[in-house]
């Protein structure tokens, strides 16, 4: 559990520099290409290796729920006493949670019907 905890730790201290340095920037763009910059800065690290993080604890989860939520109300300009959810469906963004699974179903998924070859043989059906 330990790897899990120091991987999103990296990954908060990573995105939040970035959203940091990209608030100024985002002002003076459309709300478009704000939300492409953002999501190549914050999204790709939230993104990278969360496969793993499947089961991780709920605190961590928050943390880099967090993250996400910081970087919705940047793109958006969504103030901190309004609700996050709407804003994460407006930008078609699934939580955190709800990514790690999507992506680990696709994963196995791929794997399952031979579009992953390496992994394939580690995803057999059992016999019964």
């Amino acid at each position: 559990m330990k790897a899990s905890s120091d991987h999103v730790s990296a990954v908060c201290w990573s995105a939040y520099g970035y959203l940091q340095q990209l608030r100024s920037v985002t002002r003076v763009l459309s709300s478009e290409t704000a939300k492409t910059v953002v999501h190549a800065f914050i999204s790709s690290r939230l993104d990278y290796c969360n496969s793993l993080l499947f089961g991780i604890s709920d605190n961590l989860l928050r943390r880099l729920q967090a993250i996400q939520n910081a970087a919705a109300r940047l793109v958006t300009g969504t103030r901190h006493s309004e609700h996050i959810t709407p804003v994460l469906r407006q930008l078609h963004w699934l939580p955190v949670q709800q990514l790690i699974e999507f992506k680990l179903t696709v994963l196995v998924y791929k794997a399952m019907n031979g579009l992953y070859l390496y992994l394939t043989d580690d995803c057999q059906l059992p016999h019964c």
